[in-house]
């Protein structure tokens, strides 16, 4: 076709000239013999005239396809043999083949079901019918460009085993807020500082306030603090927690909570805001990977729950809170809770701030773990319902009574078994005795 969208009127004869039949003589003016044994005798002719030794081999007719070449090996087929693709090296017969399909494998005879353990852990729900919401995610939380490194992800799942205990952890989304798009405000963090029997093992759970748009960032925010200011000191907590010194553990601990708590104050000045819109609850754990020492250690301020599993029952070890007013009370367990955390600030350099609001209590228990139990370490998300729907507790209290700790799905499953009127982020840490 020319460039004008004409078809030459030779152009077919052309075409069919070159790949027609293979015995046809070539396109031309000429009609003597014009082979390529012929051209090549011509010029060994005009050579040998001129008295040149020259070695002549007779060259095989490129265009008859039924002449295999004098010398080397055969050509190999073309074709594609079966199980092979295009690009693999050819072998087997001439004849043209396609790919073969491959047979489908039978299934496997009928046998005994699989152990309960196999199964895939599915989310459940408490009571007579499920909750409103979803029980999977269905809308993120909006970002910009600006804020991408306060991203948080709809869940995480951690844990660990050392001495005589195995670790799970777990934070999620709750049903409202993936629903309406908004971020996770609990947050967790779990560490090990130091080496060998003396390291010790610090998770921290953060629970943002409710109507505080940085809520996330606050919670993360006290989970890294009270996490840097442990590592600090984790050598002579560690030997404290061995040494059952309670006294000297439950001051440290105070004075540590107080920093952290007088940084987030610091931040929410820094950012302009009443420091009750930049804070979070913080409950942590304290454990030592040496395997002669069973002393739990709890601390912390705001909401939330710290349950063990004995005998079958749970146990509500939240330290009682006092009257308002009163200074100090002694807990179940013999220990003394300091009320008000009396921490100095400088005075806030916006002018017409408010007052700082009243500080939570500083909670604190040390117990020692017998073999069997689980201690449950969650934030309000988890604890409301465990206090307010009794199936949930029964539930758990019967998956977790026998067969050894869950696997990260399955446990990630446990926390998440949901009760209608419950939607808030689950957050919780379990220390299974071995």
């Amino acid at each position: 076709m020319s460039q004008q969208g004409e078809t030459p009127a030779h152009e077919d004869d052309w075409w069919g000239a070159l790949y027609d039949d293979e015995t046809a003589p070539d396109a031309g003016t000429g009609g003597g013999a014009d082979s390529l044994d012929d051209r090549f005798d011509s010029v060994s002719d005009t050579v040998g005239r001129e008295e040149h030794p020259v070695t002549v081999m007779r060259l095989p007719d490129p265009r008859a396809s039924d002449v295999e070449p004098a010398q080397g090996p055969p050509r190999p087929s073309r074709t594609v043999p079966v199980d092979r693709a295009p690009w693999e090296p050819p072998a087997g017969p001439s004849r043209p083949q396609t790919f073969a399909v491959p047979r489908p494998v039978p299934p496997p005879p009928p046998g005994p079901p699989a152990p309960a353990p196999a199964e895939r852990p599915a989310v459940a729900h408490i009571g007579d019918r499920p909750p409103t919401y979803d029980a999977e995610p269905a809308a993120l939380p909006a970002a910009g460009p600006g804020d991408l490194d306060a991203l948080v992800p709809d869940t995480v799942v951690d844990g660990a085993r050392y001495g005589t205990y195995t670790l799970r952890a777990a934070s999620v989304r709750g049903d409202s807020a993936r629903f309406r798009g908004e971020p996770r405000r609990d947050a967790l963090l779990t560490a090990r500082f130091g080496e060998g029997a003396g390291s010790l093992v610090l998770v921290a759970v953060g629970g943002g306030a409710r109507a505080g748009e940085r809520a996330h960032l606050a919670a993360a925010d006290a989970c890294r603090w009270i996490a840097g200011a442990v590592a600090r000191s984790h050598a002579r907590l560690s030997e404290d927690i061995r040494a059952g010194r309670r006294g000297d553990l439950k001051s440290g601990l105070h004075r540590l909570t107080d920093r952290t708590y007088g940084k987030l104050r610091a931040r929410a000045a820094e950012q302009g805001l009443d420091p009750s819109g930049y804070t979070a609850g913080l409950r942590c754990l304290l454990l030592t990977a040496d395997p002669g020492c069973r002393t739990r250690v709890f601390f912390g301020t705001g909401p939330g729950g710290l349950f063990r599993l004995r005998d079958g029952a749970w146990q509500d070890l939240d330290p009682h809170l006092p009257e308002p007013g009163a200074a100090s009370e002694e807990s179940p367990g013999g220990d003394r809770l300091t009320m008000d955390l009396q921490i100095t600030t400088p005075p806030s350099p916006y002018a017409g701030q408010p007052p700082q609001p009243p500080t939570e209590p500083f909670r604190f228990r040390a117990s020692v773990a017998r073999p069997g139990d689980t201690l449950l370490l969650c934030g309000q998300g988890l604890a409301d319902p465990m206090r307010g729907e009794p199936g949930l507790a029964q539930e758990l209290a019967r998956r977790w009574s026998a067969g050894g700790p869950p696997g990260l799905p399955a446990y990630l499953a446990d926390t998440q078994l949901r009760a209608k009127g419950y939607a808030d982020d689950r957050t919780s840490a379990a220390v299974w005795e071995a």
